[in-house]
């Protein structure tokens, strides 16, 4: 099985809490979140910087672009590749998900966030920053 994930989803998984645009889409990021969340399983990533496996269930996908608003897909994509860069990654290669969540552990400070994740309206809710926090503290 191999995963596609955006950029920004790769800091997402991590505070996850149910909460999304849709039934759909926390359903659908719900399963993303548990295969990531499980030690015992390592699988590819494809890292990109546009929809992803998550943005499949999601109402503002607008087939080849997020339509949530005027300036949302290019605001997702400078997301994307602020978080990509961080990481030291490069678009549309593949990692496994071990080195992944080891290197977001290692490379991201909660406050990273606020750079990072910019006007993302999940930011202010604090579940993410906790979420890489765990992740740190947790040392998967």
């Amino acid at each position: 099985m191999e995963r596609t994930l955006r950029g920004h989803h790769l800091l997402c998984v991590h505070g996850f809490q149910g909460m999304g645009y849709s039934p759909e889409f926390v359903v659908k990021m719900g399963s993303i979140v548990e295969e990531i969340r499980d030690d015992a399983n390592d699988f590819p990533i494809r890292v990109v910087a546009t929809l992803d496996d998550a943005c499949t269930a999601c109402p503002h996908n607008g087939g080849t672009i997020c339509i949530a608003s005027v300036g949302s897909d290019e605001h997702v994509k400078t997301m994307d590749e602020k978080v990509i860069e961080h990481l030291q990654l490069e678009k549309n290669k593949l990692y496994r998900k071990s080195k992944l969540v080891e290197w977001t552990a290692l490379k991201v400070q909660p406050d990273d966030l606020d750079y990072l994740c910019k006007d993302c309206s999940w930011l202010p809710y604090g579940v993410c920053k906790a979420g890489i926090e765990k992740l740190k503290t947790n040392k998967r």
